[in-house]
């Protein structure tokens, strides 16, 4: 089982991101803050569990946390400001709206920048470590694969319902084939022609 928290002094949050790798899109991320010395066996980073799983799990993540919440930057920020900003502004979004303030902060990954001087600690593959990050990651990745299923039904042509805007060779083949939609991200696309798209 993951641990249920990295310290135990301060409630903490756990915090991570989905579709940050994405072509089209927004970026969205999710912070989790659980009772202290919470368990769930089931909790695992969203990219080892099914889509079933997904969903079952996000559902008990909301029963069961203390507070959470969601937020999702769009692609015309990402490309305004590189992804990696977007993300960290996401999560960032994303702490500002938890019902209970945090006093310590735990982040997927290494990169971060500091929220309201609440301090952090950066943890590579976090969402295989802390249950918060897990069910932060898995808030973030179901909330980002409705919106791109919602997305499927006006431009069906990329098949957003199936590969959520990353880029399958489906995907980079249909924008080859039919441009970029508004909800592409200009700079991914632009950059990518080369070693994608040839």
């Amino acid at each position: 089982m993951l641990l249920s928290n990295y310290q135990s002094l301060f409630p903490e949050a756990g915090c991570d991101e989905a579709g940050r790798g994405c072509l089209a899109g927004p970026v969205v991320a999710a912070a989790v803050i659980f009772p202290k010395n919470y368990e769930n066996e089931l909790l695992n980073d969203s990219k080892k569990l099914s889509e079933e799983k997904r969903e079952h799990l996000a559902i008990q993540v909301k029963a069961d946390a203390l507070a959470y919440a969601v937020a999702f930057v769009d692609e015309k920020t990402i490309d305004s400001i590189n992804i990696l900003n977007a993300s960290i502004l996401a999560m960032h979004n994303a702490l500002k709206s938890l019902a209970v303030q945090p006093q310590f902060i735990i982040v997927d990954g290494n990169k971060f920048k500091p929220y309201q001087n609440i301090p952090h600690q950066t943890i590579v593959q976090g969402d295989g470590k802390y249950l918060s990050i897990a069910a932060a990651s898995i808030l973030a990745k179901t909330a980002r694969d409705e919106y791109m299923q919602n997305l499927h039904a006006e431009f069906p042509l990329y098949q957003w319902n199936k590969n959520k805007g990353y880029a399958t060779e489906v995907h980079r083949n249909a924008v080859i084939k039919y441009g970029q939609t508004p909800y592409h991200r200009k700079s991914f696309v632009l950059k990518s022609q080369l070693s994608l798209f040839s």
